[in-house]
């Protein structure tokens, strides 16, 4: 916690909840020590996901940039502050490789001379499943989407994902499990099967 001098002179703390308010009402004083407090972490998150290099010094900056634009969305009845800009940087670190991901192929197929390997019904069949997952994911609960995300797309062990989400791994493996029969079940019945 902060400590800054009071009219008095003596020292008040300030919790990151407030912070968040005072970032709300336009303290850049406020947002310079939720940076301070946070950012090593926040990078480290970005930096287990991108790996090194710049892309996870821009996505950490995002994540702040993110709060400073629009500080009410988080809510500290949900999560720690520490755990939403973990979960943030996450989201945003798997956005930019996905996007970098397409961006690779984007250039590789334009410098290609040589035609696509795949046909158009195996592409319509890849398209049909990455929107029926996406569908499927749209049905979850936050926390059990949250969940999936970071162990599936972020790589974080169920313990890693406890850790960010400030919840107990017992919690965290029963979200992830139910999310992803529901998953199942879900994708399963939107091609007549259910598994």
């Amino acid at each position: 916690m902060a400590k800054s001098a009071a009219a008095d002179g003596s020292t008040v703390t300030t919790c990151d909840a407030e912070l968040v308010v005072l970032i709300a009402s336009g303290s850049q004083e406020a947002l310079v020590e939720v940076y301070r407090r946070h950012v090593g972490y926040v990078y480290g998150v970005a930096l287990r996901v991108v790996g090194p290099g710049a892309l996870a010094e821009e996505v950490a900056q995002d994540v702040f940039l993110a709060l400073w634009r629009q500080p009410d969305r988080y809510d500290p009845s949900r999560s720690p502050l520490r755990g939403y800009l973990a979960m943030m940087a996450s989201r945003r670190a798997i956005d930019r490789l996905r996007s970098e991901a397409a961006r690779h192929r984007r250039e590789e197929a334009a410098t290609s001379a040589e035609p696509a390997d795949r046909s158009p019904v195996a592409e319509c069949d890849r398209v049909a499943t990455l929107l029926d997952m996406r569908d499927a994911l749209a049905t979850l609960s936050d926390e059990e989407r949250e969940a999936i995300e970071l162990a599936y797309f972020g790589g974080y062990s169920y313990r890693e994902v406890a850790l960010l989400l400030s919840q107990p791994e017992g919690t965290v493996k029963s979200r992830i499990r139910s999310g992803l029969s529901r998953i199942r079940r879900s994708i399963g019945s939107q091609v007549g099967e259910v598994r």
